[in-house]
């Protein structure tokens, strides 16, 4: 039986992380951070069965280049402590094929996040070599500001409401 897990964290400066080095591990991609210059690279690590990147339909192309995406949003912030992105873990039921699991990772990203103007960056990941062969999960990372034809604009602060996340984590436990 399918059992329900969202959990949403903010990727914050002041707890020394950042949104490029958070985007390259979970999509085992290389990035560059251009403000900071250092480079993140887990192109070796295993495990991650799909990545994409979702946005409202009037969205600048660039955000479909991850590397691109993250280092705006890292250039858009200014302060030594800013929130520069949130991250949402889901599992995904195990009783899903890989098709269904993905499937129900967009449309819910669509309906919750990019439907109010985020971008969410999924990655679907695969159950460790270690552990219970039952946990496929996924990792959504989320813009702070919305996204319009011209790039990011404000911070949307409604997006910190506690009663969002109870709604998110409603929707999830009803979609699972």
């Amino acid at each position: 039986m399918a059992i329900y897990h969202l959990r949403a964290t903010m990727i914050s400066r002041s707890a020394g992380r950042s949104a490029t080095a958070a985007a390259a591990y979970r999509s085992a991609e290389l990035i560059v951070d251009q403000r900071t210059g250092l480079a993140f690279d887990y192109r070796a690590r295993g495990g991650v069965d799909h990545v994409e990147t979702l946005a409202p339909a009037d969205a600048p192309t660039w955000v479909q280049d991850r590397a691109a995406l993250w280092n705006a949003v890292e250039l858009a912030e200014t302060r030594k402590n800013s929130q520069v992105a949130r991250e949402v873990r889901v599992a995904l039921p195990c009783e899903l094929d890989a098709a269904q699991r993905l499937q129900l990772v967009r449309d819910f990203c669509q309906r919750e996040f990019v439907d109010r103007g985020m971008v969410a960056d999924i990655a679907l990941h695969a159950p460790g070599r270690e552990g219970d062969e039952r946990n496929h999960h996924a990792h959504i990372l989320l813009t702070t500001r919305e996204i319009g034809p011209e790039g990011f604009t404000t911070k949307n602060r409604d997006w910190n409401a506690k009663e969002l996340l109870e709604g998110w984590r409603e929707a999830w436990a009803r979609d699972t």
